[in-house]
């Protein structure tokens, strides 16, 4: 932050590919992994378009400002050294092929594993000058969602579970066991599909008991983590009003709270982010025990990106700190049982198609949660997630929640373990 300590990753290649697992760690992976989708569509019996595309292609066809930025985006991808393969090449080809993911499940690959389809399509095309504008419009951020509670229905019905089988490419191969390390979750070894119901039942899979402790379930004044997850930055003496499109991304807490009357609290406070990684946990936890005084979803962006990180296919996960503030994210605003913690809030935030925040059924005003406490789960996907603190609420921080922005391989944090004392 521009008047505050504070420690930042800075690359967002790290995080998005190689550590979060979203992506292929070779560019040329993604590219061929595109190139391979392109061809089966292409071969295959021409497919109807979903209504919802038909949806999306009138309004590219009948708002000029949105076609004129959908086309100049196309075009607007450098030419040269790694950009020099053009995903797309045109609007019908990115509509065919968004047509086509929409009844596809993510598919298990333990080399160069694409679990974000949609953002591979618009790879490059999102990060250029006029990617950047047309993903901030409220007009296509409306018909991509749309677009995603289609694939959403999709990946929570039956027709999904294909993707559970055991070949090479299924989450039931004996790679993906062991990258998922399945033996730590609930599920029916004897099933044709481990038990679950769709995809997304698979994705927001539960810990068998006993799994992740809470640490120091009677001691209040221990804060857990919310999620399993890799510390991305912590910030110190939030401010109200940020440019959080800047350079380094300060956070601006009368954004990142959705306009919350209660934001007047959290000035000069503390707030730790961390994301969440493509074959881990994606379920939250309450970070403290205390009283939910309101939780609900705040509609925003999808596939928006800050656009001082240049022009890079990794832009979305180095924006982390920018999508704090514009994604579409859950909530949670908790007044701990902690006098000395009081109010705080938990941000549970989406990334680019990861943007289905489910909060728990039971979670209303009024409900006490206990410390690791279920309370929510992203459908499909996990990204980032902060937590946020009044002035003087925090003595210090774990070891662990450090983020290590100079480490290829930093450290994960699991859900329920410490991350800091409040004073």
């Amino acid at each position: 932050m521009s008047n505050g300590a504070e420690v930042a990753v800075t690359s967002g290649e790290i995080l998005r590919q190689q550590v979060g697992g979203w992506l292929p760690s070779d560019q040329r992976a993604l590219d061929a992994w595109v190139a391979s989708l392109t061809r089966k569509v292409e071969l295959a019996e021409p497919a109807e378009l979903h209504p919802v595309i038909l949806e999306f292609q009138e309004l590219i066809a009948t708002d000029p400002i949105v076609r004129m930025y959908m086309e100049q985006m196309l075009t607007q991808v450098p030419k040269s050294g790694q950009y020099r393969q053009h995903h797309l090449t045109s609007i019908e080809q990115m509509l065919t092929l968004i047509n086509w993911v929409l009844t596809e499940g993510p598919a298990y690959d333990d080399t160069s594993m694409v679990a974000c389809p949609l953002d591979s399509i618009l790879d490059w095309a999102v990060c250029t000058p006029a990617g950047f504008a047309a993903f901030r419009m409220d007009s296509v951020n409306a018909m991509f969602k749309k677009i995603l509670d289609v694939w959403c229905e999709f990946l929570s019905g039956p027709d999904s579970l294909y993707v559970l089988n055991d070949g090479p490419s299924g989450w039931k191969s004996p790679a993906a066991a062991k990258a998922i390390g399945i033996e730590q979750y609930q599920y029916d070894p004897q099933d044709e599909h481990w038990g679950f119901k769709s995809w997304n039942d698979f994705f927001a899979r539960r810990f068998k008991e006993g799994q992740r402790p809470v640490a120091d379930p009677d001691d209040n004044k221990v804060i857990v983590s919310a999620c399993e997850s890799t510390p991305y930055r912590i910030g110190l003496n939030a401010k109200k009003h940020e440019k959080f499109w800047l350079k380094g991304q300060p956070y601006s807490l009368q954004d990142m709270l959705a306009n919350d009357e209660t934001v007047d609290e959290f000035v000069g406070g503390t707030i730790y982010q961390a994301f969440l990684s493509a074959l881990n946990y994606h379920r939250w936890h309450s970070p403290v025990s205390g009283t939910i005084k309101k939780a609900f979803v705040k509609g925003g962006t999808y596939f928006s990106g800050a656009d001082v990180e240049g022009e890079d296919p990794a832009m979305p996960t180095d924006s982390q700190g920018y999508i704090a503030h514009v994604a579409t994210r859950a909530l949670f605003f908790i007044e701990a049982d902690d006098p000395g913690i009081g109010l705080m809030c938990f941000s549970a935030i989406g990334m680019d198609e990861v943007s289905s925040c489910i909060i728990g059924p039971d979670i209303t005003p009024g409900t006490h949660v206990q410390k690791g406490q279920d309370i929510g789960h992203f459908q499909f996907g996990g990204s980032t997630h902060c937590l946020i603190f009044r002035p003087g609420v925090i003595r210090d921080f774990a070891i662990g929640a450090i983020p290590q922005p100079t480490s290829p391989n930093p450290p994960l944090v699991q859900v329920n373990t410490k991350i800091a004392t409040a004073n």
